[in-house]
């Protein structure tokens, strides 16, 4: 066991919804209950028309057992709600399993939340004192590395503004960068990385990086697979609450692959999997092409239709659209309504919206679409609407005018871009 650090056995979690929001009690209710409480559950055993309750039991997780070892890098990966984000939360002892056993040997540092421990009322400065104090640093420790921490984050000139005032990006930028400090043994790091900008996404993977290099222990929760190929030599899939494949970053992340496209196979207006309140809903997405055969190609402008439905007139909302690579799940475009300013503020309960592009540029390959609504525009913090990972595929065929043999394969590059080739004669 020296070389163990997590050792998790049977662990499950189990939530209840569906049941009516019960009211504060006075003490007078609580002490009546108290008494009479054995009475009415015998009643509920004895008569079937008074229901115990009315909640439904929900297993987050079920059945989870794993090891991770002294030095390893392992990612978490899965569709949302998965279960990967509650994984997370009982390793950091955040919240309780409701059974099995978690055995962790070493400190433990972790990024789960955006600001977590924050207080929005305190500048950048206090807080980083304060978030230390609760991630098990001491006041000497934070004092040491305070001007790194700073440094890290790139918020100097904020450092004494009351942290409310910090957009999302901001506030992550500064908590990461406390708990990438705190040398823990074990680090465990959720998708909120997502939140910051390309150039601090990359700090913080270069960190991640250090973090290996000294022989510490990551857990990483992410939908970017080339970052859990790049970072984990092994990798966990959730399913629905449960571990469904194990071993090899590489297969692991196949393993994902095969079964979002299974998935994918689902009538978008009949998927049950995915985010957002609900106020919205995509309904059906097509893909085509300008091709007069109707197939896409490396150099051709598709469009994009999206039906969409809701129960009354919506305003103010934004459509996203992610195109990636179906192998390493990579995204490489991304189209957004906000950017070009095409659809009106205003939309009726249901219709549909279309999305034309130029030519795609990219090698032949297979793609996918994940499809999102938000109100709130494109910067971090949109209120999320609607979400559908992996919506449709399809498939990028070579030119017509060039063939197969003209392209570089899609390991090589994901996408293309006009170049012209000129020699001289030189001496």
């Amino acid at each position: 066991m020296s070389d163990v650090a997590i050792r998790v056995e049977g662990l499950g979690k189990q939530y209840q919804i569906g049941g009516d929001r019960k009211p504060y009690k006075t003490i007078r209710e609580s002490i009546t209950d108290t008494v009479l409480g054995p009475l009415r559950r015998l009643r509920a055993g004895l008569f079937t028309d008074v229901p115990a309750h009315s909640e439904r039991a929900f297993w987050a997780l079920k059945d989870v057992s794993f090891q991770v070892n002294n030095g390893e890098a392992v990612g978490i990966i899965g569709r949302n709600g998965a279960g990967k984000s509650t994984l997370l939360k009982i390793l950091s002892r955040i919240t309780e399993p409701t059974e099995g056993e978690v055995e962790i040997v070493g400190r433990v540092g972790s990024l789960l939340e955006v600001g977590t421990g924050f207080h929005p009322e305190l500048t950048g400065r206090e807080n980083i004192y304060l978030n230390g104090a609760i991630l098990g640093m001491t006041r000497p420790d934070i004092k040491r590395k305070f001007d790194e921490i700073v440094e890290f984050a790139g918020l100097r000139s904020f450092l004494d503004t009351p942290v409310k005032r910090y957009s999302s990006g901001m506030y992550v930028r500064l908590a990461f960068a406390v708990a990438a400090h705190l040398e823990p043994d074990i680090l465990l790091v959720d998708e909120v990385l997502a939140v910051g900008d390309v150039a601090f996404q990359k700090k913080c993977l270069g960190k991640m990086g250090d973090v290996m290099q000294e022989g510490r222990t990551v857990l990483l929760v992410s939908h970017n697979m080339a970052s859990i190929l790049s970072l984990c030599k092994t990798a966990y899939l959730l399913t629905d609450g449960k571990l469904t494949s194990w071993g090899p970053a590489r297969k692991v992340v196949d393993d994902y692959m095969r079964h979002i496209v299974s998935v994918g196979s689902i009538p978008l207006d009949q998927r049950q999997d995915r985010s957002g309140d609900g106020g919205i809903r995509l309904t059906h997405v097509r893909v085509s092409s300008t091709d007069p055969a109707g197939i896409i190609r490396c150099d051709s402008p598709i469009k994009i239709t999206l039906d969409y439905r809701s129960s009354e007139p919506i305003s103010h909302v934004s459509f996203a659209i992610g195109i990636y690579d179906y192998t390493s799940a990579i995204e490489v475009y991304l189209l957004h309504g906000d950017v070009t300013n095409g659809i009106p503020e205003k939309l009726p309960p249901q219709g549909t919206v279309e999305c034309h592009t130029g030519p795609l540029n990219m090698t032949p390959g297979r793609c996918y679409l994940n499809l999102a609504i938000v109100r709130g525009g494109l910067m971090a913090g949109a209120h999320l609407l609607d979400w559908v990972d992996y919506a449709v595929d399809f498939d990028v065929e070579p030119s017509a005018s060039h063939g197969s043999a003209h392209y570089p394969p899609r390991s090589w590059s994901l996408c293309l871009i006009s170049n012209n080739w000129s020699a001289t004669a030189g001496g």
